[in-house]
């Protein structure tokens, strides 16, 4: 009986020592399983980031191009006047504000009815529709 008891009582201490090293070795496991996530968490934001980055860089490229393409496609074109410098957007020099330029038989000229504050100024061969109050130019007609 006594071997028995004193086995019972190996086995439980044991068991009772065994214990912390399993409790330590699932702590191990918990430890690395957190910087498993947390590796994870990180490769996730820095491949955000490089996508952003990314994106932000294709979006500079096509800014560039499109200004290119812009400074090509402005140089090429004719702009209206005698030098070919009036553009949309541009005001109109001072010297075609004179009531001589402005047209007022535009039906004749085979161009379309002005809209309200605006009229027709003729400038070489070319037409010119123009705000009235701030001689911006709203569209541009070229002669030939």
């Amino acid at each position: 009986m006594k071997k028995k008891t004193i086995a019972r009582a190996m086995i439980a201490v044991m068991l009772a020592s065994s214990l912390p090293a399993i409790a330590q070795d699932r702590g191990y496991y918990q430890d690395r399983a957190q910087e498993r996530r947390e590796e994870r968490r990180e490769d996730r934001r820095e491949f955000r980031e490089e996508r952003r980055e990314d994106r932000r860089d294709a979006r500079d490229d096509r800014r560039d191009q499109r200004r290119a393409y812009q400074d090509g496609y402005r140089d090429a074109r004719r702009g209206a006047g005698p030098r070919h410098d009036l553009y949309r957007g541009q005001r109109l020099p001072a010297n075609y504000h004179n009531r001589q330029y402005v047209v007022d038989n535009w039906r004749a000229h085979r161009l379309s009815a002005p809209p309200r504050g605006h009229h027709w100024v003729q400038v070489g061969n070319d037409y010119v529709l123009a705000a009235i109050a701030t001689g911006v130019i709203a569209s541009i007609f070229l002669g030939n």
